[in-house]
């Protein structure tokens, strides 16, 4: 019976026209309408300014992106983890590919292993510059949204919220010599591999990070958690590497370990440097850190973002527990 049933529905379906000429469907009318700082509005202004980079060693290839932060002078910032590789081998090949799909062979300016910021350079005159925003002006829930080329994929754009600010984050990378430690933008806009070195902007079209990594559950996609470089860490770095081809960090001279007593968080000293700013102040071997100057200090990834926030030469309270009680000394910071 049911057989029956399905070859009469079948037989009057087809009794029905098959063609129907000049026919033509209804649009919406009126278009739609993209309000004043829309993500269509932003990825039109700013993916001018992100670039694909393609790197080449040997029979090995690799991408990221980029971030034009001078036209005039053909200056690109990216992670230094995307470029490292490439850096003083022979027959390697760095290659910057912009929107309109032309490309240009790029050269290492500077590299920064410690705050996984590079600056490569291009001889293409007009380029369009990325406007800079200024990390103070970024709050916890701000719409941003991220422009790359994640799977090689150029000109990618995801939108998300600001999810927190200063969540110190360690960098490294197989294959680079990448070693950081960053205090970094998070974000939910999804990032993914490729992604690295590109923009992070607001709500104005402004740069206010450069994206660097992602947490993945491992199968090695986006889950909502990725970090951006602060865009005022991206301008001083990246301003040194123009000037001089390297960058300056303060330290203080010694290698460290969270830890935890159930009550309080800080970085246990493993070893002190000889003669290093630690040295000099009188830190020692097991001293637990737990606060340089007025920043807290509950890891030693905290440790490593609250010295390289200041400046070499500069004067620290260094505040720290020994034998269960408290203690402070001043500390002179030396350049790294």
């Amino acid at each position: 019976m049911a057989g029956g049933v399905g070859w009469y529905l079948t037989r009057t379906a087809d009794e029905s026209p098959l063609y129907a000429p000049g026919t033509t469907l209804s649009q919406v009318d009126p278009g739609i309408t993209r309000e004043p700082g829309s993500v269509s509005e932003i990825a039109e202004a700013v993916i001018p300014a992100v670039v694909s980079i393609e790197v080449r060693v040997g029979q090995a290839g690799a991408t990221g992106s980029g971030v034009v932060i001078d036209g005039a002078n053909g200056y690109i910032v990216t992670n230094n983890h995307v470029i490292s590789g490439a850096d003083d081998v022979e027959g390697a090949e760095i290659r910057a590919v912009f929107s309109d799909g032309s490309g240009s062979a790029a050269r290492i300016v500077g590299r920064d292993p410690a705050s996984d910021i590079a600056v490569i350079k291009v001889e293409k005159p007009g380029l369009v510059t990325a406007s800079l925003g200024r990390s103070d002006d970024v709050v916890v829930g701000d719409p941003v949204v991220a422009i790359g080329s994640p799977l090689g994929l150029a000109g990618t754009v995801t939108s998300g919220i600001v999810s927190a600010l200063d969540r110190p984050v360690r960098l490294s990378g197989e294959g680079t010599d990448t070693n950081a430690v960053i205090s970094a933008v998070q974000t939910d806009a999804p990032i993914n591999p490729g992604n690295s070195g590109g923009a992070l902007v607001d709500a104005s079209g402004a740069l206010v990070g450069i994206n660097t990594a992602i947490a993945s559950t491992g199968a090695g996609g986006s889950i909502g958690l990725g970090f951006a470089i602060p865009i005022d860490t991206v301008k001083r770095i990246s301003e040194q590497l123009i000037s001089t081809g390297s960058a300056v960090h303060a330290a203080l001279g010694v290698n460290a370990r969270s830890v935890t007593d159930g009550a309080r968080d800080g970085a246990l000293v493993l070893n002190v440097e000889p003669g290093s700013a630690a040295a000099r102040a009188g830190i020692r071997e097991e001293d637990i850190i737990i606060a340089v100057g007025d920043t807290p200090v509950g890891s030693s990834e905290e440790l490593v973002v609250a010295v390289d926030a200041r400046t070499p030469g500069e004067e620290v309270t260094i505040e720290f527990v020994r034998g269960g009680s408290s203690q402070t000394v001043q500390a002179t910071l030396d350049p790294a």
